[in-house]
């Protein structure tokens, strides 16, 4: 992680709108949701096949979602496995 900048990496791809999805973060101008992208990246999807079945979107907004993810985590409070699991993920 030497030399990487951290600062921003998401803060033009990444979006919220209250009218879109519920206001959970999507990437910016389209109603593809983080949560989406990470879903895809979790179930073994590589970036190409992510934007493969999402055209609108490049590889720059995938890597957007996992650093606003990355991101979430390294500055929200620390979230228990425990906690996650009791509301039925």
């Amino acid at each position: 992680m030497e030399g990487m900048n951290i600062n921003n990496r998401w803060a033009t791809q990444i979006a919220t709108n209250p009218e879109i999805l519920t206001g959970k973060p999507i990437i910016a101008c389209t109603r593809i949701s983080v949560e989406l992208m990470l879903d895809c990246m979790a179930s073994g999807w590589s970036a190409d096949k992510v934007v493969e079945a999402y055209p609108h979107i490049t590889p720059e907004d995938v890597l957007a979602a996992l650093a606003f993810a990355a991101d979430v985590l390294r500055k929200k409070p620390f979230v228990t496995v425990a906690k996650v699991e009791s509301v039925g993920v």
